[in-house]
């Protein structure tokens, strides 16, 4: 039986496509006009207004030692005494700057968890974390309150700005998940009604260091 005159002019297409594959990286791929259009505010403010409006809770810190004053009031208001933190470098810092807690190693009996993160995207108000952290994978879906500490030369503007900082930071080997985090979890997915925290931490908060 011959094979329909359409379906082999196709497969012949493909043929020569893969005798002739497009190079890699391909050229040209950040040639392209940004789709929107960059804000004028600086970014520490752009981020701020949109991490609020989508119930993230932001705090500017002038240096680590106030970060610290202003974690120590957060543990105190809400009396949380389980502290999820993974990350030893981040442990350091804060510990230099005075805060001596003991920390647990149970992430779902925490109170809350805190981390760093590869940046933060002023357009969107995001918080984007990797594999590459030692809690990137599970903090942002499993604790009950996440506590981002970033700093302001970790704010981009848009996702395509921090991809090509990652590429970079690691030297063209994108760790094996990305995740995008952009304030508290939430669904509609019962009678359209918005619930918050339903996957994920039902509150978020960044605190942003300047340096």
């Amino acid at each position: 039986m011959k094979e329909p005159a359409a379906k082999k002019n196709i497969l012949k297409k493909i043929k020569q496509a893969l005798a002739n594959p497009a190079p890699v990286p391909f050229e040209g791929k950040n040639k392209e006009p940004d789709i929107f259009t960059r804000s004028n505010q600086e970014p520490e403010i752009e981020f701020a207004e949109k991490f609020t409006e989508l119930q993230g809770r932001f705090s500017f810190c002038g240096n680590e030692k106030e970060l610290v004053n202003q974690l120590q009031t957060l543990f105190t208001t809400r009396e949380w005494k389980n502290i999820f933190l993974r990350e030893e470098d981040l442990k350091q810092v804060l510990k230099a700057s005075g805060l001596n807690i003991d920390y647990t190693d149970d992430l779902e009996a925490c109170d809350a968890a805190i981390t760093s993160c590869e940046y933060l995207v002023a357009r969107t108000g995001s918080i984007a974390l990797s594999s590459a952290q030692k809690s990137g994978r599970t903090v942002s879906v499993y604790a009950p309150v996440h506590i981002c500490v970033a700093y302001s030369s970790q704010l981009v503007y848009d996702v395509k700005d921090g991809l090509d900082l990652l590429a970079k930071k690691y030297h063209g080997k994108l760790p094996s998940l990305i995740t995008f985090a952009t304030g508290p979890s939430r669904t509609a997915d019962i009678e359209k009604t918005l619930v918050v925290g339903v996957h994920g931490p039902k509150e978020v908060f960044c605190f942003l260091v300047e340096e």
